[in-house]
């Protein structure tokens, strides 16, 4: 892995903020105000608890919050889902972009994963 100055290094982050620009233009017309709100509360999520937990002043923190930060992918990629199935059923059309933004709430998920991973193993090298 190559050297983390800041998290605007990290190509998780810059995904992840992109995918929040996304989420929020895909929804500023919606009049579900809940859903609305949560999906963009969401997707805005992801890339802060990166930011906010590689501030931190240790690696264990930094992984608290990728971990928050992989939890909000799996909530905004539900809420996808659940905006698709309120759409179908109302007879309207899809989000636009729904399902690349459920692509890549998955791509992101697993970027963190891998993130994790590294970093658990530079925490602890003989696992």
């Amino acid at each position: 892995m190559s050297e983390i100055n800041s998290f605007e290094d990290l190509e998780v982050w810059k995904r992840g903020c992109q995918l929040a620009v996304d989420v929020c233009v895909s929804t500023d017309d919606s009049k579900n105000y809940g859903l609305k709100d949560q999906m963009q509360r969401s997707a805005i999520s992801i890339s802060s608890n990166i930011a906010e937990g590689s501030e931190r002043d240790s690696t264990a923190d930094f992984l608290r919050f990728l971990r928050y930060s992989k939890g909000s992918c799996a909530e905004l990629r539900t809420q996808l889902y659940i905006s698709e199935r309120i759409r179908k059923q109302l007879g309207q059309s899809s989000l636009n972009g729904s399902s690349e933004m459920i692509s890549e709430t998955l791509q992101l998920s697993k970027m963190l994963q891998s993130l994790i991973n590294s970093l658990k193993r530079r925490l602890n090298p003989e696992a």
